[in-house]
């Protein structure tokens, strides 16, 4: 039997990204219904996945001089992820961004373009353009499949 694991890189610029079997899948920028993330979207992807092992959602907090609207919108955001996860009965950790980026992105800098890099050596196959207009990679795609490759560490 497969193993499915997920990573979700919150946030409306964020993504989900799918491993089974140690390999990416499914992956997607975060769904939006006009600037709201769209939730019933996202419950469907995670649906159709079938059974989930485990999901690692990179764990947010505020950042100082963050606006409070932006804050709160974020806030709801990550929240409603977890809510979804809950609700699914998907088991969900919780991991920091230096946690995941300390363990699949060792030896680099650590930063997007990093992500970015270790996606496209890894997996030369995936696309990492949110649409086929796009012609800069989606960090948050990148973010995805990184912090998915970690879930999917996890879970052996």
């Amino acid at each position: 039997m497969s193993t499915t694991c997920v990573g979700i890189d919150p946030g409306k610029t964020g993504a989900l990204a799918a491993f089974r079997d140690g390999e990416p899948v499914e992956w997607t920028p975060m769904p939006l219904a006009g600037k709201e993330v769209d939730w019933h979207a996202v419950t469907a992807w995670l649906r159709d996945l079938g059974e989930v092992k485990l999901v690692a959602l990179e764990k947010v907090h505020s950042m100082p001089k963050q606006g409070v609207s932006s804050t709160f919108k974020f806030g709801i955001n990550y929240g409603g992820l977890q809510a979804v996860l809950a609700a699914l009965e998907i088991p969900c950790q919780l991991v920091t961004p230096q946690a995941w980026k300390k363990r699949v992105l060792a030896g680099t800098e650590k930063d997007k373009a990093a992500a970015i890099a270790h996606c496209r050596r890894r997996w030369p196959s995936v696309s990492l353009l949110a649409t086929e207009r796009c012609r800069t990679p989606h960090d948050g795609i990148a973010d995805a499949l990184c912090i998915a490759q970690l879930a999917w560490e996890m879970s052996r």
